[in-house]
């Protein structure tokens, strides 16, 4: 199986807030997105964790 579930942390205050899937073989490098964070309270950037 080709795509995998991934989870994405929030840069300021470090909780996972989200999950999503990917593809492994066409993109290998870390997504990043700027999401809203419940506990901010505020939109930041989103880093995809293990």
């Amino acid at each position: 199986m080709p795509r995998e579930i991934i989870t994405f942390q929030c840069q300021e205050c470090k909780n996972r807030n989200y999950t999503s899937t990917k593809n492994k073989k066409t993109t290998t490098e870390r997504l990043e997105m700027k999401k809203f964070c419940p506990t901010c309270r505020k939109h930041h950037a989103h880093r995809e964790t293990k």
